[in-house]
């Protein structure tokens, strides 16, 4: 059976691409886990302007994204630091 696949947005593009080297790494290090453990997780819902979407937390930065079950596919929408995320 295929496992989950995760897909980043253009603006989670943008995101990524604006980080230092040694923080891109550990978001994809930890997007990887992700896939790779997403059947025994429960992921962390959001709401107000982020609702239908979920949070994953590196550090003091965020990853947005939201679930699609049937396709299994993760989307990143955002990346950012807490402090900036949410606003």
């Amino acid at each position: 059976m295929a496992g989950w696949r995760f897909f980043i947005t253009e603006p989670g593009e943008f995101d990524l691409d604006k980080l230092d080297r040694q923080i891109r790494a550990r978001i994809l290090t930890k997007l990887k886990w992700l896939m790779d453990n997403f059947e025994g997780i429960i992921p962390l819902p959001l709401d107000h302007k982020f609702k239908g979407f979920f949070k994953l937390r590196v550090g003091d930065w965020r990853i947005i994204y939201e679930v699609k079950n049937k396709e299994k596919l993760i989307t990143v929408h955002y990346i950012g630091r807490r402090d900036d995320i949410y606003k």
